[in-house]
């Protein structure tokens, strides 16, 4: 064994582990265990502790450091664990030179000897370099290019800003060539990934936007077939992206929204920037410009203060929407945020919320797939058993090449995928 990363969180988390893995098989590292945190709720840390042990149990002679997010808010934490040998910051796992001194000091190199630690401040972190990982993209139908890091806001439930630092971006340039030799390579479809992408461009000169950004990856490169926005916070959203919307069909007609809640007054006690009204609106926006376009949202279920009369709020949002794709997140209480010091609502009746929400969320898949039945779609073959239209609705198939992109006629559904 060389190096193994765990990884836990998100996908911008699952892109960092494969530059996690080069940087640090670069430095030299071997018989090493990486795990690759996620803070964004207490069961995750817990999760990420579970496993350590159990990593340290089952494979003795391995070292083990722990980086990621939780490891950047909980530091002191992972680096009392016995079975830690190394904590790495969560900007610092990105760099090759913070493997190299992981090597030399698990393995005695230093005159003296080192602290667990080597966490430094992320608030202190101001630009970002682009990374390609082409070796761990290859073969892979679709593919990501991380373009922005961090965030600048402070929504009371949220530890991310601590871990990941404030916002900052990718040049375009760099941006356009990643994209650009990621489809010289083969790849169909790229989805644009960060923590916050549509602040995208406010620490770069000029300030471009999210829509800019785009627009000059479908002009400069013209070969590519498909393009992805992971998640995006609708009261960001910018006259450019909204024509780029309206008017270039290799942007899919797929969005993710970061709404989080359907009260307004929950998500002033949040401090979300956009109101209920904001987020119905821009959906009935942005379907006048691409009447096809289908949406995506985070929900929290539970905030600290939901009543019963609230949270009906949120359900009401998902049909006021059209949502075919929830992601739902029983609220979690993080140390240190504001919410976490607000009147909490009871952990049973979080968890009843979410399952009703998760609920609503089954249904509007089951009407999505409904209402695809009898058309035809443009399928991205993902595996030799499943595919993804323009919409992300999963397409059930039989063989095919990954990465390749069929016109397939729908002919029913099994209730989680289309059938042809």
């Amino acid at each position: 064994m060389t190096v193994d990363v765990v990884t836990f969180g998100c996908r911008l988390n699952s892109f960092e582990s494969e530059v996690i893995r080069r940087e640090a098989e670069g430095a030299g590292l071997q018989d090493t265990i990486v795990v690759n945190t996620c803070a964004v709720t207490s069961e995750a840390v817990a999760q990420a502790r579970q496993t350590i042990r159990r990593l340290k149990r089952d494979k003795p002679g391995a070292r083990i450091v722990v980086t990621g997010c939780a490891a950047q808010t909980q530091t002191q934490m992972f680096a009392e664990m016995g079975e830690v040998d190394r904590v790495v910051g969560n900007d610092d796992k990105m760099r090759l030179e913070a493997w190299q001194d992981a090597k030399a000091a698990l393995t005695g190199a230093f005159d003296v000897p080192q602290e667990k630690i080597a966490v430094s401040d992320i608030m202190a972190v101001t630009e970002m370099a682009p990374h390609l990982v082409e070796g761990f993209q290859s073969g892979l139908p679709r593919v990501f290019v991380q373009v922005q890091n961090g965030c600048d806001h402070r929504c009371t439930f949220c530890i991310i800003p601590y871990g990941r630092g404030n916002s900052r971006s990718v040049a375009m340039g760099a941006v356009v060539d990643q994209v650009r030799a990621l489809v010289d390579a083969g790849h169909a479809e790229i989805v644009l990934t960060g923590v916050d992408v549509t602040s995208y461009g406010a620490d770069l000169p000029g300030a471009p936007k999210l829509g800019m950004l785009t627009k000059q990856i479908l002009k400069h490169v013209p070969d590519l077939k498909r393009l992805r926005i992971s998640s995006i916070d609708s009261i960001e959203a910018d006259r450019d992206l909204l024509d780029v919307i309206a008017t270039d069909d290799r942007l899919m007609p797929h969005l993710h929204l970061s709404l989080q809640a359907g009260d307004d007054l929950i998500l002033k006690r949040m401090k979300r920037r956009h109101t209920r009204a904001d987020a119905i609106g821009f959906c009935r926006q942005v379907r006048t410009l691409r009447p096809d376009m289908a949406f995506g949202a985070d929900i929290i279920a539970g905030f600290p203060t939901e009543t019963e009369e609230m949270f009906a709020r949120s359900l009401d949002l998902v049909a006021e929407c059209d949502l075919t794709f929830l992601h739902v997140f029983p609220y979690s209480k993080r140390p240190g945020t504001p919410a976490a010091r607000m009147p909490q609502v009871n952990g049973r009746t979080i968890r009843e919320r979410a399952a009703r929400l998760r609920a609503d969320g089954e249904a509007a898949l089951l009407r999505r797939l409904a209402s695809d039945v009898g058309t035809t779609r443009q399928v991205l073959i993902e595996s030799a058993t499943q595919g993804r239209t323009e919409h992300f609705v999963p397409v059930a198939v039989s063989g095919g090449t990954p990465g390749a992109v069929h016109a397939m006629t729908v002919a029913g559904h099994d209730g989680e995928r289309l059938l042809t």
